[in-house]
């Protein structure tokens, strides 16, 4: 008996920009299907090491069959893997990339590249139907006795039902449209699979009717081969079989490690950034074979975090093929080929970095998730952060590293200074920078999240102490010509404005490091940044150790000179106070806080725009 099963909304959005799309890059669904009967048999030899009752169940080698049928119109790609049982059918083949699947149809849309999204979004299966009318899966488990049949047109939901299969594995019969006969040429699937799949390391035997059958791949494990032997292009291909990526690689690293420990690895770093670069379940890339035999893709102790975006395989005979989870994670062996793999991917990228202008592509994608590694990795701390790249106030149009800038740093300057917020372009312009540029001191520019926790690690480079501007300890005195408010009044001005604003700043203090602007917003030192404090409430955590708001006043500036003057007359005070709330949201908007009150804010500013315009007509 059947069942009939609805799709979830997103895989029918999905499923119908497929069907009723066409691509140029068809062929790409034979690469996919290929790709996942690979996995199906990865996944069934690790299981017949690990448990020898499924081993006397399971049949025969394992390889992968393509069987083109010109009478019925139909193409089958069928293996021996693993295998699938009903709740494995509903949770792979009914629900699509899950937290990825609306990501995945906007860019579909958005782009109108199914070559250059697929991959990424963990959607390959479902590529069957830019060619297929209707596609039928038969599966079995491998360990199980029940068979099952899964059935579907794209349109709707699928079908699952009871079936009979004498062995172990998937078939995946797709019943090709009109239009896709060409998938049912041999000469034309055999130049598909050497094009994509040659490297796969099972068998990809074509079956050619009444003529036999042909193995069409070489076979071998890439990352096994001498490096002279490989090709670019067979690189390029290995790298999109592992990653499910269509880009081509930014960085290619292929090498053998021997010692104590002994170890090949073939890995890669994705010239774009996948779209769950900084979901909080991304998994890391690499896959761990032991004597080319596949062991797990989920293995997070082979490389740290922030080199999540590294795609790529660990081979190694010295590791146990019986790995269970707890001695991956004590494993020494493990932590030494992690150490000896971080290495070397930091060697390799301090070598691309000598060219600027192509590790500006890296760094572009990747870079808020390498700088973690400056608060995450204790060992390679200075080699990441002398990779890491920096906005500044230099240069518009380059980053920094931190090296130019200690090359750039003025006659006596003894510290790095930096300023964090939600923009570059926000920053530039925040009033706490006006003492350092007319002092022609450097301040770089920082916008991400981690930009606020890794200078509380890496207290100093090379020598140089690593500070936020409101700490600086340089001599930022600006020498001033222009008037002054005159001591006494400017003290009675603070004390008024420190009442007026209680409810929202903790201090007003005079500063002689603004030249420009006449306020500016800051915090005690030591405390958290109005920026950490702003990215926390977004994330809807609250702290309970707010930050003290002090607001800085210029008293060079003609207005607080203005203001210091009203303040003796009481007739002026309900001005002042207008004037002092509407410095204090000028403050806030400089750091990119949102006003306490728009109308207010909106309303007298418009007043004293039509005053001031008045007076100078």
């Amino acid at each position: 008996m059947s069942r009939k099963i609805s799709f979830k909304a997103e895989v029918g959005k999905l499923l119908d920009i497929m069907i009723n799309s066409i691509y140029s890059e068809r062929q790409i669904f034979l690469r996919e299907l290929i790709s996942n009967a690979s996995d199906a048999c990865d996944k069934l030899r690790y299981v017949c090491l690990t448990n020898p009752e499924i081993a006397k169940k399971t049949s025969g080698e394992m390889k992968i069959k393509i069987i083109p049928n010109v009478e019925e119109k139909t193409l089958t790609i069928e293996d021996n893997g693993i295998g699938m049982n009903k709740d494995d059918l509903i949770s792979h083949l009914g629900t699509i990339a899950k937290s990825g699947t609306a990501d995945f149809v906007k860019n579909m849309k958005d782009n109108g590249s199914a070559a250059e999204l697929i991959g990424q979004f963990g959607v390959g299966f479902y590529s069957a139907f830019m060619v297929a009318e209707k596609v039928e899966v038969t599966t079995k488990k491998a360990g199980e006795d029940q068979a099952y049949k899964w059935v579907s047109n794209g349109v709707g939901g699928f079908e699952i039902e009871e079936a009979e299969r004498a062995t172990n594995g998937t078939s995946i019969k797709l019943f090709l449209k009109d239009d896709a006969k060409e998938f049912l040429d041999s000469i034309y699937l055999r130049q598909i699979v050497r094009l994509y799949s040659d490297h796969i390391d099972y068998p990809i035997v074509l079956d050619l009717g009444k003529a036999g059958e042909e193995t069409v791949n070489t076979g071998s494990a890439l990352w096994a081969k001498n490096k002279a032997e490989i090709t670019q292009d067979q690189y390029k291909e290995f790298y999109h079989h592992i990653s499910k990526n269509f880009d081509d690689p930014w960085l290619t690293l292929h090498f053998k490690a021997e010692g104590n420990i002994e170890y090949t690895g073939l890995l890669f770093v994705p010239s774009e950034q996948p779209y769950d670069l900084f979901q909080p379940d991304k998994k890391q890339g690499l896959k761990l074979y032991v004597n080319k035999v596949f062991i797990s893709d989920k293995v997070e102790e082979l490389l740290p975090t922030y080199l999540r975006f590294v795609k790529g395989v660990i081979d190694s005979a010295d590791l146990s093929l019986n790995l269970s989870r707890e001695m991956l994670q004590q494993s020494p062996l493990i932590a030494k080929i992690k150490q000896g793999t971080v290495s070397r991917l930091l060697k390799e990228l301090k070598k691309r970095s000598e060219n600027a202008e192509d590790y500006q592509k890296f760094w572009n994608a990747f870079g808020a998730a390498f700088k973690e590694g400056i608060y995450e990795d204790f060992t390679n701390r200075n080699e990441v952060a002398e990779l890491s790249r920096f906005a500044s106030t230099n240069d518009e149009e380059k980053l920094t590293s931190l090296d130019e800038y200690i090359s750039r740093m003025k006659d006596g300057q003894k510290s790095i200074y930096y300023i964090t917020g939600d923009d570059v372009s926000t920053l530039r312009n925040n009033p706490q920078l006006e003492a350092f540029k007319a002092k022609g001191v450097e301040v770089l520019l920082l916008t991400d999240p981690i930009d606020e926790f890794w200078p509380q690690v890496l207290t100093s480079y090379k020598e140089k102490t690593i500070k936020h501007v409101s700490q600086a300890d340089e001599d930022l005195k600006v020498e001033r010509t222009e008037p002054k408010a005159e001591e006494g009044s400017l003290d009675k001005l603070i004390k008024f404005m420190a009442e007026t604003l209680k409810s929202e700043v903790g201090k007003v203090e005079s500063t002689d490091k603004l030249t420009k602007s006449p306020v500016s917003l800051t915090v005690e030192d030591g405390q958290m940044s109005i920026h950490l404090e702003r990215l926390m409430r977004n994330h809807q955590q609250q702290t309970a150790f707010a930050s003290t708001r002090i607001l800085e006043i210029n008293p060079y500036h003609p207005l607080i000179i203005k203001l210091s003057e009203m303040v003796h007359d009481d007739g002026q005070k309900s001005k002042i106070e207008e004037v002092s709330k509407l410095l204090l949201d000028q403050a806030k908007i400089a750091e990119g806080e949102v006003v306490t009150n728009p109308s207010f804010y909106t309303e007298k500013m418009g007043e004293y725009l039509l005053v001031g315009l008045k007076s100078a007509s």
